[in-house]
């Protein structure tokens, strides 16, 4: 009997998971830790890497190990995955200097956007790069930090996301995965795959970078002080991981082209697996986990966190632990459409196909009939017409997804995942395990170390259900009028922030 067991913990926007899995793929023990998004003001949002991030895996790991009495000498591999793309500068012992800037829901960089554009190019850095600057990108977020806090800047040995840094804390090694360096604009150069200040030689030191690996390469091994903080054995393999959004796409069955994982967090993230580069401006390309494979992604800034924010402002007369499934049975009571009240999801800006830093979100078409229900439902069913928008940027570069898999907290939601499908026109496949990332770092786990392969995922986790999608004049309406009404106030958005 295989005894090796594969550990799997991912750091998310409000919680983080862990999961121990066997050889089959069977689930020995979970766990999960929550944490808050800090948003100190208006566009920015970030998290505390040590609070946050390190000491959210030490409990993960130490109570992963008391469930079943798992025994750490069994954990074979270890991998990590987080939120991405992040900017966390450290000093030469590896101790942050500041807390974390997140990815495109924090849009502070949107000046030091517009002047590189205008610096270096537009189609410059879509060349260079692959990508537009955008939200997403890392490049503005590192020119803000160098403009605005210069004295920690020259205090920075290196320049990670949040994956490196757990990578770090356990093996003293600074590393980055090629899908996660992608979003490195401007100096991630995407036809060599390599750093490069070629078409920035003035923004960074390329020395503060970590080191280029692929996803499922190992990095190196649990030291000692790693060891007596977590719990794991010392010497245990570590892998390189990814961001979350990645681990969570593999996790559930994502290995081929024209697979597309869609992921329902705290934001709407999607990958789609192709069998060639594709570089436009609204969207994001970046090499796949596996040296020689590509995808295009997308994503919305915000979605989980919008109900998140409707619980806590317009649902406090309802206790915490039941806010959520009442309000979901609350707007099911709403007609489709809502009653006529089209919302705009756009509260961080938004990122793809838009690229809007300035863009607001919004309930338009209020009245004095309007319930608290419709504007719950309403909140479903603009973020399923700001996903029809990425979809229908798909469709325009014929890469509209064969099988659409998804995954995520929004697919326990039987409103929302019914509304996405039914505005988008496709169906949805939802595996037996939707826990996500973690899942798909604990193969990762087992794939590094050439216990399985790729396309024994769809043996570790197996196909659950389908969601059909029916189609319905209201929404085709409500979706007309969605994108009409973000092209006729969007320049008034753009005023408000002047």
């Amino acid at each position: 009997m295989n005894d090796n067991l594969y550990l799997g913990i991912d750091i998310g926007t409000y919680e983080s998971k862990g999961v121990l899995v066997n050889i089959e793929g069977k689930i020995i023990a979970q766990s999960a830790k929550r944490h808050e998004l800090i948003v100190p003001q208006k566009g920015w949002a970030e998290h505390r890497p040590i609070e946050d991030w390190w000491e959210d895996f030490i409990f993960i790991c130490q109570d992963l190990f008391k469930k079943n009495s798992c025994n750490p000498n069994n954990v074979k591999a270890v991998t990590a995955s987080a939120i991405g793309p992040c900017m966390l500068p450290v000093d030469k012992a590896g101790i942050p200097l500041m807390n974390a800037v997140l990815y495109g829901v924090d849009t502070r960089a949107f000046k030091e956007i517009e002047e590189l554009n205008s610096l270096i190019g537009e189609k410059t850095i879509i060349d260079f790069g692959g990508n537009p600057l955008t939200s997403q990108s890392i490049g503005p977020k590192i020119a803000w930090f160098k403009k605005n806090k210069n004295d920690l800047y020259k205090k920075t040995h290196k320049i990670l996301n949040s994956t490196s840094y757990i990578n770090f804390k356990l093996t003293d090694n600074y590393c980055i995965d090629h899908f996660s360096a992608a979003n490195s604009t401007p100096f991630y150069d995407i036809k060599n795959f390599c750093w490069s200040d070629k078409i920035a030689p003035n923004l960074i030191n390329l020395d503060l970078l970590p080191k280029l690996v692929w996803t499922n390469e190992i990095i190196g091994n649990v030291t000692s002080k790693a060891s007596k903080e977590t719990g794991l054995k010392e010497g245990t393999i570590v892998t390189a991981g990814t961001i979350d959004a990645a681990a969570e796409a593999l996790s559930v069955g994502v290995v081929n082209p024209y697979d597309m994982m869609m992921m329902y967090g705290s934001t709407m993230f999607f990958i789609s697996l192709t069998d060639k580069p594709i570089f436009d401006n609204r969207l994001w390309y970046a090499p796949w986990l596996f040296q020689g494979e590509h995808c295009s992604l997308a994503g919305l800034s915000t979605s989980g966190t919008l109900t998140h924010w409707f619980k806590n402002e317009f649902a406090r007369d309802i206790k915490e632990e039941n806010a959520f499934a009442i309000l979901a049975k609350e707007a099911e009571l709403s007609s489709i459409g809502s009653n006529g009240l089209i919302f705009l999801p756009y509260f961080s800006g938004e990122r793809t196909p838009i690229h809007d830093t300035h863009a607001k979100g919004s309930f338009f078409g209020l009245n004095l009939t309007h319930k608290r229900s419709d504007l719950y439902r309403s909140i479903f069913e603009g973020i399923s017409y700001g996903t029809k928008h990425v979809f229908d940027t798909f469709e325009e570069l014929n890469i509209l997804p064969k099988k659409l898999f998804s995954v995520g907290g929004g697919t326990k939601n039987l409103l929302w995942s019914q509304t996405t499908s039914d505005i988008i026109g496709i169906n949805q496949i939802i595996r037996k395990n939707t826990i996500g990332a973690s899942y798909g770092d604990a193969f990762l786990s087992a794939l590094a170390t050439g216990d399985v392969k790729k396309d024994e995922i769809n043996k570790w986790n197996l196909v659950d259900s389908e969601i059909h999608a029916n189609e319905n004049k209201i929404y085709i309406k409500g979706y007309k009028n969605f994108r009409t009404l973000y092209e006729r106030t969007k320049d008034l958005m753009k005023e408000m922030d002047d």
